[in-house]
């Protein structure tokens, strides 16, 4: 069987969370992989081991452990629902999904910024997987920022076997369907 890793990409609360867990349920034995959860499941039980400052590393540890059971240990297709936007990173891990036998596919959300505004107004989520801001538009603003960051690039053709563009909530599902033909 062919196995799929599929990354999304994108600011804070552009939707890559809510398409992942879409396209799981279309998607016949697949997986999501959401950071939010393990470092919500961090801040819950574990908040004296989390750094004061600098990287994240439990919570990248536990990620990878996730991920290395997935890969090893089961058949599941995965679905990374994680922002992904350092380049250098994101070939890193689509080298080591490659190097695994998986076809690669993003997903890049690149929706206007008035809608992501919109949608932390709106937000219902919780906080608590925040480490080093204290609001989701200290995020936004501080991605935004980043994105002048060489490190920081949108996606390209070549990156990874297919390259699906969101600009528009509405062309989620069209998405999904074109992903679930490629298996």
């Amino acid at each position: 069987m062919n196995r799929l890793i599929i990354m999304t990409v994108g600011l804070t609360h552009s939707g890559k969370t809510t398409f992942a867990k879409a396209l799981e349920k279309e998607l016949p034995n697949s997986v999501v992989i959401d950071q939010d959860i393990h470092a919500e499941f961090l801040h819950t039980y574990y908040e004296s081991l989390l750094p004061k400052e600098g990287s994240n590393i439990i919570k990248y540890a536990l990620t990878q452990t996730i991920v290395n059971y997935a890969v090893n240990d089961t058949s599941c297709h995965l679905i990374l629902c994680n922002a992904n936007r350092n380049l250098k990173a994101r070939l890193k891990l689509l080298d080591h999904f490659r190097n695994n036998g998986f076809t690669s596919i993003l997903v890049y959300f690149d929706l206007p910024e008035s809608v992501l505004n919109e949608r932390i107004v709106k937000s219902q989520r919780s906080t608590a997987i925040l480490r080093t801001a204290s609001t989701f538009e200290e995020v936004l603003s501080r991605q935004q920022e980043e994105t002048n960051n060489s490190d920081v690039i949108e996606p390209r053709e070549g990156e990874a076997e297919h390259l699906f563009v969101i600009k528009r909530p509405d062309e989620i599902q069209s998405i999904i369907q074109k992903i679930v033909q490629i298996v």
